[in-house]
Formats: C-alpha cells, sequence, structure tokens
C-alpha cells in the first residue's frame, strides 16, 4: 500500500509498504478520509521523536477491511470513526476514568494513548491498523458523510475537551488563546457549554473571522491591542476560563494574566522548551488559581457521543475543510497547511 514514511527532520513522504494485518483485538480499517494535525508538523520538523520509517497520521475516518479475533459486534465493510487517542479500556488508567493516559508509565514517547502515528503506524495511508478495535470503532450513523465526522477524531475532541476540563459554567466568561483548528474548536466548546462571552484571540484576520462565525463574541488581534488589558476590561476584572490552544510561553503566560482570581488555565497546546511561570502572573501563588492539561479524549463513546452532536446539528465542521489533496500530493498539503498559505484551516486528504 502508500503510505506517508517519516525518516528524519524534514525528510518524510510517500513509500510503498507492506499491508498490516490484523492480529487479535485489532482491525484493519480502508482509510477513506484523512487529516494533518498540527502534531504531525511536529513530527516532520523533528520538534517531537518518532521512530524513523513510521506512518504519519492519526485523524481518520474509514471502513472496516478486516477484523482480527475477539473483536464483536462489528462487521466489515461498516463505515468508522477512529479517534485519535486510542484507549484498551482494560488498563489501571482507563479504569479510573482516564482513558487518554492509557498506557501511561511507558515512557515519554508512550504520550498516553496517543499511538497511531507515534508509537505504531498511522494515518495518512490506504489502509490502518487500529488496536483494541473494540473500545475505538465507532460505526458512523447513516446520514453524516466523512466530512462531517473526520475532525472529531482529534481536534474537536481536543478542543471541546478544554472547554470541558476548564468546567466552563452557564455564564462565564472564557478567553482562548490561538484560533488554529483546536482554537476555534475550543471556541465552539466553550459556547456549548454555556459561557456568556467567548473571546478569541488570534493574529490571523481570516482565523478572528472564523472565530466570530462559530460563535466568538469577540475578536481580539493581539498585534494591535494588549490582550490582557482588553480581556479584564470586557470581563470587568478577567476571564472565569482562559484556554490555550498553541503551545508557546506567551499564550500560556498571557492566559494566566487574563484570569480573575480563582480562574482556570486550561491548557491544550503542546508545549518544546521550557515552559516558565511567572510569579506575578499568578498573584505569587495566592490567587487560587488552577492550571489543567488535556490530551485529546479517545475511544468509541467519546467518538459516538460527539457524532451525535453533529448529527443533532449542535456543531458543523466540513467548512474547516478548506483544502483538498490526494494522499500522493502530501507533501504539498503539508507546505500549505505548514506555512498557513491561502487561508488554510485543515486539509482533507484523500487516498
Amino acid at each position: 500500500m502508500r503510505a506517508n514514511v517519516f525518516r528524519g527532520s524534514g525528510n518524510f513522504g510517500i513509500e510503498d509498504v507492506a499491508l498490516p494485518r490484523a492480529g487479535a483485538g485489532d482491525a484493519i480499517v480502508r482509510m477513506t478520509l484523512t487529516t494533518i494535525c498540527g502534531t504531525d508538523l511536529h513530527i516532520v520538523r523533528g520538534e517531537y521523536p518518532i521512530a524513523p520509517g513510521r506512518v504519519i497520521g492519526h485523524e481518520f475516518v474509514g471502513v472496516i477491511e478486516e477484523l482480527g479475533t475477539g473483536v464483536t459486534g462489528y462487521e466489515v465493510g461498516q463505515r468508522v470513526l477512529v479517534g485519535a487517542i486510542t484507549p484498551c479500556g482494560q488498563c489501571a488508567a482507563c479504569l479510573s476514568g482516564k482513558p487518554s493516559q492509557c498506557g501511561h508509565g511507558e515512557g515519554w514517547e508512550a504520550m498516553g494513548g496517543w499511538r497511531l502515528g507515534n508509537t505504531i503506524d498511522g494515518a495518512q495511508a490506504e489502509y490502518v491498523r487500529v488496536p483494541f478495535a473494540q473500545a475505538n470503532l465507532a460505526r458512523i450513523p447513516d446520514g453524516l458523510s466523512d466530512e462531517q465526522v473526520v475532525l472529531l477524531a482529534d481536534i474537536a475532541s481536543t478542543g471541546f475537551s478544554g472547554a470541558e476540563s476548564g468546567e466552563v459554567k452557564l455564564g462565564d466568561a472564557v478567553v482562548v488563546f490561538a484560533q488554529g483548528p483546536i482554537g476555534l474548536c475550543a471556541t465552539i466548546g466553550a459556547r456549548l457549554m454555556g459561557a456568556s462571552l467567548v473571546i478569541g484571540v488570534d493574529g490571523d484576520e481570516r482565523r478572528l473571522a472564523k472565530a466570530r462565525q462559530v460563535g466568538a463574541d469577540v475578536a481580539l488581534d493581539y498585534r494591535k491591542i494588549d490582550v490582557v488589558a482588553e480581556v479584564k476590561r470586557l470581563t470587568g476584572g478577567g476571564a472565569d476560563v482562559a484556554i490555550e490552544a498553541l503551545g508557546t510561553q506567551e499564550t500560556f503566560e498571557a492566559g494566566l494574566r487574563t484570569l480573575r482570581p480563582g480562574g482556570t488555565l486550561s491548557s491544550l497546546g503542546v508545549y518544546s522548551g521550557k515552559l516558565q511561570l511567572p510569579y506575578d502572573a499568578i498573584a505569587a501563588g495566592l490567587g487560587d488559581h488552577r492550571i489543567v492539561t488535556t490530551l485529546c479524549p479517545g475511544g468509541k463513546e467519546r467518538m459516538r457521543r460527539l457524532m451525535t452532536i453533529v448529527k443533532s446539528a449542535r456543531v458543523e465542521l466540513t467548512s474547516f475543510l478548506t483544502h483538498s489533496f490526494q494522499l500522493a500530493k502530501i507533501r504539498d498539503a503539508y507546505a500549505l497547511f505548514g506555512e498557513r498559505k491561502d487561508g488554510v484551516i485543515k486539509v482533507a486528504i484523500r487516498p
């Protein structure tokens, strides 16, 4: 089959590789639509370590091609959505209600339950082996297209979880730093959770316009305004929840500084290098602030719930797929996505 294989920093592309086979508990899924994630950019730039020879990608939908022994309740030919995180459902983390941290303790490279495109071959390929298939295959309801659900696998699940982990309450004021794909989904998630004021922050006019379109009440361009001062003015003293969706020192620190006393910083960013916590940004430790981090929730029940939100027309994400490429042209897709050209939000990759 054809697959996008990582060979080293800046060295990746389509190769012919062996077709995967289903072992016990596995499923083989024929990919019908996948995407490129910001984490994939970290990988190809050498900023997040994976083994050379690994197939990249973790956000996809497809059709069941083969089922391993022990996988019941599914049939070959069914359309399925697979989460970016593939928990086993049986380990201590899963049984303790933390399925995203499935396998945690295996080492940094394990990154919880994130396996696809990380510790095993991923989704930017014609066929994908899904581990722990019983816990991770979510059948796509009739009437929903691939385009309607593919982004639920990662960016929507992650973005919504920023609001969930931040425990946004009815009437809260929420500020979301960075309006890329995950930040836009965090903006939507804050609205779904009942926030009465949602403020989006970015430095790209098209992304700020998109933030307004998906539900931000106010969109602030950090290049033109003192964001911290303006958030405090708009909220009468500070946001209840700040969601950081980029992964930089600047956005992390700005998120802290926009909080009211007792507020929560919900961090979704993947950080590289040293992250510092200025004492004055948390009132010298006396401000009753809370910092929470979240790894994308996965598993079939999470995917099922997200698909019901789409089916009930509470969320519409197809407009996020601004560009489309064939798998053979995936290096072109990475170039466009990585350089944020032509108003790109997400790219659809088709076999």
